[in-house]
C-alpha cells in the first residue's frame, strides 16, 4: 500500500509484470548466443530502472541481495548480453508476489516473496536465467512493437479491457491507467515466446554448471503455490497469482524436465541456498501493511479495513487490490487539497480520462467510526452489459485522504459496502503489536515430524499445507535427520 502517489487500476491479483513463464519447445531455433546489449537497450533499461525499483517495493541491501546478484549474474554471462558480470544489474524487489522479470540494458529482478520458495541455488539460477532469455530474445521489444501496430493502448490496455471491463469507455479508463511508464514494459508474452525463455535459461543454467532440471523443480513449486494460494482464497486455481500474465506454470512442468534430459546432472547447492536466505522477510512489509486474513493493516498510515467475504486481498507498493467474483476494487490515495467532493471528482476523472464523461451523478457526505468521508457512483456500459463504479474516500488529516475505487455488475455495488464502512483509524497499541514474518532455516533432529514442523507455522490454517508447499514436500515425502526446512515465523 502506497503512501502517496495516483492509484494503478489491477486486472487480477497483482501487479502485471514480465515474470516467470515460458516453455522449451516454442518453435525455431534457440540461438547459442546473442547480440550485445545495445546502448539504446542500456539508455531504456536505466530510464524504467528507477520506476521499477518504486513499484515493486524498491530494491533490498544487504548479504541476502549480494547473494542474489552473484548467482544471477554467473548465470545470465552466458547469455551473451554481456561479456562481462558486471554489465548487468541485479535487484532483490521488497515484494510480498510471487514475481521476477527483466528489462532491456541487462536488468533483472526477483521480489524476495519468489526467493522464499526457492529450495535450492540452482532455482534460483533457473528463475533468473529464463528472465534474461526474454531480454536476450528481444522479446519485451517485439510485443511492444506488436502493440504499437495493433493498438492504440498498447497490448497491456487491451488485456485490461477485455480482462476486466469489456470494450467500454469504462475499459478504456482502467486501459490509460495501464499503460503509464513502465507498465509499458511488462507485456504478456506469447506462449512460443515463454516457452523459448524456458530452453535459453535451462542452456544457461547448464553453461554454468547448475543442474538443468531446476527450471523444471522451481515451476512445479510455482505450480503448487498457485494451487496452495487458490484454494486458501477460494477463487479459481486456474488463473496464476500473478494473473493475466502467465500460464499456469503447471502445464510446463513435465515439458522442462523432459527438456532437461540428457544435459547431466549439475550442482544444485541446497544448504548454501538455505543458509543464505535465512531471516529473509516473508509476506508483507509492515512499512507497506499487512493483510492478515480478511483484514488489511496499515501500522505506519494507522488505518484498517476488512475485504468482503468471498474476497481476496493483493498488497502491492501502490495500492491494496481486493478480488473476486461480485467485482473488483482498490484502496490507495491521491493527492489531497482538504475538500472531499473535489478529491472524488478527480478521481472519476482519473478513471474516465481527460476526455471522458465518467462522473458520479451526486456525491453524498457521511462518516465512517469516526472519519469524514464522502462517496459518488457513476453507471457506464460494458460491452452489452452496465457495471456501477463507486469511489468512496475518507479524510484522515486535512492535506491526507484515501479511497476506495470499486466496480461492480450494475446493481451489485453493496456488496463492497462492508467494507467501505469497515475502513478505521487504529491505536498505537494496535500499530505497535504488528509483527513481519520472516524465514527460519531449521535442521530436522531425530524425531522430527512435518506435522510436528508445521505446527510452529505462523498460521492459523493449512499449515501442513504451507509447509509442504514452501519446501517442495510431496505427500509421502518423509524429512531425514540433518535436512534443512524452512519455516515461516513471526520475527522477534
Amino acid at each position: 500500500m502506497p503512501t502517496k502517489g495516483r492509484a494503478l487500476w489491477i486486472t487480477g491479483a497483482a501487479p502485471l509484470v514480465l515474470g516467470l513463464s515460458g516453455c522449451m519447445g516454442g518453435g525455431g531455433s534457440i540461438p547459442s548466443a546473442s547480440t550485445p546489449i545495445t546502448p539504446d537497450e542500456a539508455k531504456q533499461g536505466a530510464e524504467y530502472h528507477p520506476q521499477l525499483l518504486a513499484e515493486f517495493g524498491g530494491a533490498m541491501r544487504g548479504p541476502q541481495a549480494d547473494y542474489v546478484e552473484l548467482v544471477t549474474r554467473n548465470v545470465a554471462v552466458h547469455s551473451g548480453l554481456g561479456g562481462a558480470r558486471d554489465s548487468f544489474t541485479v535487484s532483490l524487489l521488497n515484494s510480498p508476489v510471487h514475481n521476477a522479470f527483466a528489462v532491456p540494458g541487462g536488468y533483472v529482478y526477483t521480489t524476495r516473496q519468489l526467493v522464499t520458495l526457492m529450495n535450492n541455488e540452482a532455482e534460483l539460477a533457473a528463475v533468473m536465467g529464463h528472465e534474461v532469455g526474454h531480454v536476450a530474445a528481444r522479446h519485451s521489444q517485439r510485443r511492444q512493437q506488436a502493440a504499437q501496430r495493433n493498438q492504440g493502448l498498447g497490448l497491456l490496455g487491451a488485456i485490461a479491457s477485455s480482462v476486466l471491463l469489456g470494450d467500454s469507455a469504462v475499459g478504456n479508463a482502467a486501459s490509460r491507467l495501464f499503460t503509464q511508464g513502465s507498465q509499458l514494459l511488462t507485456l504478456r508474452f506469447s506462449r512460443s515466446q515463454e516457452l523459448e525463455a524456458d530452453q535459453l535459461g535451462i542452456t544457461y543454467l547448464t553453461r554454468a554448471g547448475y543442474d538443468p532440471r531446476a527450471m523444471g523443480t522451481v515451476l512445479s513449486s510455482l505450480a503448487a503455490q498457485n494451487s496452495l494460494d487458490a484454494r486458501v482464497q477460494g477463487r479459481n486455481a486456474s488463473v496464476p497469482e500473478w494473473a493475466s500474465t502467465h500460464p499456469d506454470p503447471a502445464s510446463r512442468v513435465q515439458t522442462a524436465l523432459t527438456k532437461a534430459q540428457g544435459l547431466g546432472t549439475g550442482a544444485i547447492y541446497r544448504d548454501t541456498f538455505l543458509t543464505r536466505i535465512d531471516g529473509l522477510l516473508y509476506g508483507d512489509d509492515p512499512k507497506q501493511g499487512l493483510i492478515e486474513g480478511s483484514r488489511f493493516i496499515h501500522p505506519d498510515l494507522r488505518l484498517s479495513f476488512t475485504a468482503p467475504q468471498g474476497f481476496y486481498m493483493v498488497n502491492s507498493s501502490r495500492a491494496v487490490s481486493i478480488n473476486g467474483q461480485g467485482g473488483q476494487a482498490q484502496m490507495t490515495m491521491a493527492p489531497y487539497s482538504g475538500d472531499l467532493d473535489t478529491y472524488i471528482r478527480q478521481q472519476f476523472r482519473a478513471l474516465g480520462g481527460e476526455n471522458s464523461t465518467l462522473a458520479p451523478q451526486e456525491i453524498r457526505r457521511t462518516s465512517v467510526n469516526g472519519l469524514t468521508a464522502a462517496y459518488g457512483t457513476a453507471r457506464a456500459r460494458n460491452g452489452n452489459s452496465q457495471v456501477d463504479i463507486v469511489v468512496f474516500a475518507y479524510e484522515f488529516t486535512r492535506d491526507r485522504a484515501y479511497h476506495f475505487a470499486a466496480i461492480a455488475p450494475a446493481g451489485r455495488a453493496a456488496t463492497f459496502n462492508p467494507m467501505f464502512q469497515s475502513m478505521r483509524r487504529i491505536s498505537t497499541s494496535e500499530a505497535n503489536a504488528v509483527v513481519p514474518k520472516r524465514i527460519d532455516v531449521v535442521t530436522v533432529q531425530r524425531g522430527d515430524t512435518i506435522s510436528a514442523l508445521a505446527r510452529r507455522m505462523a498460521y492459523s490454517d493449512n499449515q501442513e499445507a504451507r509447509f509442504r508447499v514452501l519446501n517442495a514436500l510431496g505427500s509421502s515425502d518423509e524429512l531425514r535427520a540433518g535436512q534443512k526446512m524452512k519455516l515461516v515465523v513471526r520475527a522477534q
